[in-house]
């Protein structure tokens, strides 16, 4: 059945529905490498009504819908794999209110995560998920993937800040769920069922956050260490001495390389790993955790420590993290970021297993991450257009995710199924678990319309 293209011109406005071959290319991909399928068009949406109409009419006509914002995604969660519709929220990007009596925030699926963090700040409040990508990133997404960010260790991840939401279902019914209750146990918990759902369930269009006094004082430093097992010694011992840190975030030696490179910070290039640490809070506090765990790093024989002296030195430390990603982009044409979670005690040896697993595969395998809650990043550097490389990564990743979870941990900490995790994702839950996300994919979305071939096998 085509797609009633005239019925969609009139719903959003003929400008808001793109068909052209440029528009189509443009949003058959997201920021995952190896994923490209083309829509047959794109709409636009610029509220909650424009939504349900087009899942009104996606339900008459039956075509997919793929629901989209940024498209920052990095496991093919915005990739219209059945092309039919890609439904983007990107309009829809008001801050609705900052509530300081309730310390809330509402604001629609399409406001970028940097934004809504300037704009609480000038309040004196602090949202705390900071996802790599949060210049570009919007809430919507943030939601959708559950992101965490480099503040995860201390003050959790966006499910844990998500409070209540407005979001509509295929045929266009609306619903609410949440609100500013700090206390609410009317029936399953519906908003954790959708935070993470990755446009499978429904589509957002209003998001209720929970937000927190900005905290008075901050600070940062890193540790250089000949290796990575005296850095992760260092990081048990930090949260052994029940201090929780604002970031704890590592690189190993190839990252560390690559970042200098491109970035000039002068790291020692004899170190096999950097450790970055920050705290924030009262000012006693962070000036007595910083010294801590600084010295907690002399002590598991840290080559240096530093800490910054003002914001300007912590922003050079943190740069060295921020910008692992795209000194690694400029070293091949293809860059696949993956991510997996093990327990902090096992992040060293998964990091060598990592290493071990890219030298036997002839891989470029670097590593970087959140070391205060096991969640790494191998990200390899390949050129997509030689097969043999593009099965060699397959495999390469077949074995991390399998080392992952021999670890005890999972095959994603932030980025998502999508479609690239599909394969592993039984591994991980078991038959029983499975059966039961397709029980809800049923119970929400029964023609299987919304966002189809994505999270749930």
């Amino acid at each position: 059945m085509p797609l009633p293209l005239d019925a969609l011109r009139d719903l959003v406005g003929p400008e808001h529905v793109l068909t052209s071959e440029h528009d189509l290319v443009a949003y058959s991909t997201d920021a995952t490498p190896l994923q490209r399928a083309r829509p047959e068009a794109v709409v636009l949406a610029g509220d909650r009504d424009e939504i349900a109409g087009v899942l009104r009419l996606a339900e008459e006509h039956r075509f997919p819908v793929t629901p989209r914002a940024s498209g920052t995604n990095l496991s093919g969660g915005a990739v219209p794999l059945h092309g039919g519709v890609v439904l983007s929220c990107a309009r829809m990007r008001r801050l609705i209110e900052i509530d300081e009596q309730n310390l809330t925030a509402t604001c629609e699926p399409g406001l970028q995560n940097a934004l809504l963090q300037e704009a609480v700040a000038q309040k004196g409040l602090f949202y705390p998920p900071d996802p790599g990508s949060q210049v570009i990133s919007t809430i919507g997404g943030n939601v959708m993937e559950c992101s965490g960010g480099l503040r995860g260790l201390k003050y959790g991840i966006t499910r844990d800040y998500v409070m209540g939401m407005e979001a509509v279902l295929m045929g266009g019914r609306t619903f609410r769920v949440g609100g500013k209750l700090t206390k609410d146990v009317a029936g399953y918990d519906l908003v954790r069922l959708l935070v993470g759902s990755e446009g499978t369930l429904a589509v957002l269009t209003e998001i209720t956050l929970k937000l927190l006094p900005a905290p008075e004082a901050k600070a940062t430093g890193a540790a250089y260490f000949r290796d990575l097992e005296a850095s992760a010694r260092s990081v048990s011992r930090i949260i052994e001495q029940r201090i929780l840190p604002a970031t704890l975030e590592f690189l190993d030696q190839a990252t560390m390389r690559v970042v200098d490179e491109s970035a000039g910070l002068g790291l020692p290039a004899d170190a096999g790993a950097m450790l970055i640490f920050g705290q924030d809070g009262a000012a006693p506090v962070v000036e007595r955790d910083t010294a801590m765990m600084a010295e907690i790093c002399r002590e598991e024989g840290a080559l240096s420590v530093e800490v910054a002296a003002d914001e300007d030195a912590a922003g050079k430390l943190l740069a060295a993290r921020r910008g692992a990603i795209p000194a690694l982009a400029r070293l091949a044409p293809t860059l696949i970021l993956e991510d997996a979670t093990v327990p902090r005690s096992e992040l060293a040896g998964m990091v060598r297993e990592v290493q071990k697993i890219a030298e036997e595969e002839g891989l470029l395998i670097a590593v970087f991450g959140h070391a205060g809650d096991g969640n790494l990043h191998p990200t390899c550097c390949i050129d997509d257009r030689d097969p043999d490389q593009v099965a060699r990564v397959h495999r390469a990743f077949d074995r991390i995710f399998d080392a992952a979870l021999a670890r005890g941990g999972t095959i994603t900490g932030e980025h998502g199924i999508g479609v690239t995790k599909l394969q592993y994702l039984e591994k991980r839950l078991g038959p029983v678990g499975i059966d039961l996300l397709r029980g809800i994919k049923q119970a929400f979305d029964p023609l299987g319309l919304l966002n189809p071939g994505k999270a749930v096998p």
